[in-house]
Order: structure tokens, then sequence, then C-alpha cells
């Protein structure tokens, strides 16, 4: 059975197609008994406008851009399915753009997508969201934005966004490690393009200050958010002449290659090296043991960071309040994590 158009809700009201279009894109100069009319006509065909016909007739667009660079692909679905949430509770269309973040014409790709397919904004996904030379470009050329970043705090920079306090979260991890005895803690970077990299590694920093224990620098090892770098980083761990007894990596996909590092060179976890990861990720819950880590709700923050554009594209005066929203992963203890395991004379 196919949907009802337009033209069957006119046929249905008795009213032109330009009335309809009128009451749907909600215009003041309908009489009330006609909009009633209409919208009853509406309700009782079960009649959606279609997204980008009504983008293209009305000078109000209702679609917003999604865009991303990210390596981890459980990340970017869970974005994507956060801000398609928002979308359709308040009846706008998406539009999903994947970009590279290194491109030197990326603010004019923007610009591009923005007004060829008429969009009323854009959602920014690390690592575009957080380098504010683009940011100032998109509001310079007044294209409407939120970002979702990393910070400890609500920035207050005159731009809209969902925040993660990656630090803290990082902090917990690393405390949870030192109490179980680790004082040697490996610490394995994510993507420095992201701020969420440098952010974990100031919690992780900040937890062994509190604790009295020296940053040792040959326990930190440079990579990106993926698995062969936790494979890779991890061997490197494990050929130190004093090797670490716990090992954080910046997200779970790291930290899942350092498992399995762990098992390629017969080292048990976690009764001989502790192992802990970042965002809980499939990756966390499916590998063996399961991995302890910090639950990020990646959908429910992109899902705010979509109807925090939205509300950004109300008029002055809607009721609506534009407040940047902060979230706080949590951790999540499981089986990758034990007492550090004392030796005997």
């Amino acid at each position: 059975m196919s949907r009802p158009t337009i033209k069957d809700v006119a046929r249905h009201a008795n009213v032109s197609l330009k009335t309809v279009s009128r009451v749907i894109n909600g215009e003041a100069s309908v009489r009330d008994d006609t909009r009633e009319r209409v919208q009853r006509a509406i309700d009782e065909l079960d009649y959606a406008p279609d997204q980008a016909a009504r983008n293209l007739r009305g000078a109000t667009s209702h679609a917003l851009g999604l865009v991303y660079d990210n390596p981890n692909p459980y990340y970017v679905i869970s974005v994507q399915n956060g801000v398609l949430a928002a979308c359709r509770d308040q009846d706008f269309g998406l539009q999903i753009h994947p970009c590279d973040s290194n491109a030197p014409d990326l603010a004019d790709e923007l610009r591009e997508l923005v007004a060829h397919a008429r969009l009323a904004g854009l959602v920014l996904a690390p690592p575009m969201s957080e380098r504010m030379e683009l940011i100032r470009y998109l509001a310079e050329h007044g294209i409407r934005f939120v970002r979702i970043i990393s910070a400890a705090e609500d920035p207050n920079d005159g731009y809209p966004c969902v925040y993660v306090d990656d630090r803290d979260a990082a902090y917990d991890i690393t405390e949870h490690l030192i109490q179980l005895g680790h004082q040697r803690i490996g610490f394995l970077w994510g993507g420095a393009e992201h701020r969420s990299s440098p952010e974990r590694f100031k919690g992780y920093e900040a937890a062994l200050k509190d604790y009295g224990i020296p940053l040792d620098k040959k326990l930190v090892i440079p990579g990106d958010y993926s698995f062969d770098d936790g494979f890779r980083g991890a061997r490197r761990l494990f050929a130190l002449r004093e090797p670490p007894t716990a090992i954080f990596g910046s997200n779970d996909e790291i930290a899942a290659g350092v498992l399995a590092a762990a098992k390629a060179n017969g080292i048990d976890v976690p009764y001989e090296l502790s192992i802990a990861g970042f965002e809980d990720s499939p990756f966390s819950r499916q590998s063996w043991p399961a991995l302890t880590t910090a639950k990020q709700a990646t959908e429910d923050i992109a899902r705010h960071a979509a109807l925090r554009l939205i509300a950004e594209l109300k008029p002055a005066g809607s009721g609506v309040l534009h407040v940047n929203r902060g979230f706080s992963p949590q951790l999540v203890i499981r089986d990758s994590t034990a007492r550090v395991r004392t030796t005997t004379p």
C-alpha cells in the first residue's frame, strides 16, 4: 500500500495544495477552521511530510547533517543511532557525511554540503568538533552547528556543545588499578588529533600524582584508537626490563589489542597483567576475559547533541533553553583487572 501524499490530504480536506503546505509549514495566514480541517485529514490519513520535498518547498530546512571521521566503527554507529533517534523524534531528516578531517579544503566542503543539501545545521563529531579554526569558519559563514567534544567542564566559548569528561573517568580507571596494588601502569594513547586522548592521559597522570607514583615515560606509548596499535604498544611494554603489571588502553579497541598480545605472549590476564579500556564498546563485553572500562553513553550523547542543535534552530522567545550538557563516563569493573600478584622470596 502506497503512502498518502499531500494531494490525498488536500482532496480529503477539500482544500488546495498550497493551503495544506501552509498548514504543514506552520504559517499564520491560515484560518483556524481550515487549519483544523487539514490537520484532521493529516491525522486520518496518517500522512507524514517528505522531508526532502519539505526542505525544497519551505524557507526553513528540516534536515541535519552528521559529520564524522573516526577509525572506531562502534563509536560511529552509536553516534549515528543517537542523532537519528533525535531527528525522528523531532521530525527532521538526517544526512550522514563521513569525511577526511585532515583535508585542507574541509571547511569549504562542509559549507558546500550545507548549501547544496539545504541543511539546517551540522552535528560535528570529534576530531572536527575540536578544531577551533573550523568552528570559527562555520560560525562566520552563518552555519549552525553543535559540537561533541572532550572537556572536563563546559568551555563557555560561545559555541554550543555537548561535552564528555574523559579526564575524570580516566582518573577513576587509573585509581582502580592503583587500589588493586599496581604501581607500574602502562598507558597507550589514542589518536593525538582527538582531544579525548590528552584528556584521558591527564586523568591517568593526575591519579598517579595523587597516589605518589612517579610518571615513568617509558610506560607511555603513542598510537591511534585501533586494535593494531594496542597490540603493537603492548609488545613494546612487554619488552621493557621492568614491564608493567597493568595497562590502560585509551579505548576498548586498544585494550582488546593488548589482550591479544598478552595471550600471544602467554601472559595470564588478569593474574599476571591487568587490562582496562575506555568507552564500553562491544570489544569490552565480547573479550575474554571481559574488559574493565569506562561506560560512555555515546548514543545518548549524540542524541542530546542533535536535540541541542534543534534547540538552537528555534526562534528567539520560543522558551527553549540553550544549555550545554555534560556527560561523565562511569567505571565498569570486569574480569580483566585483579590484584597485583605479589612475589614471595
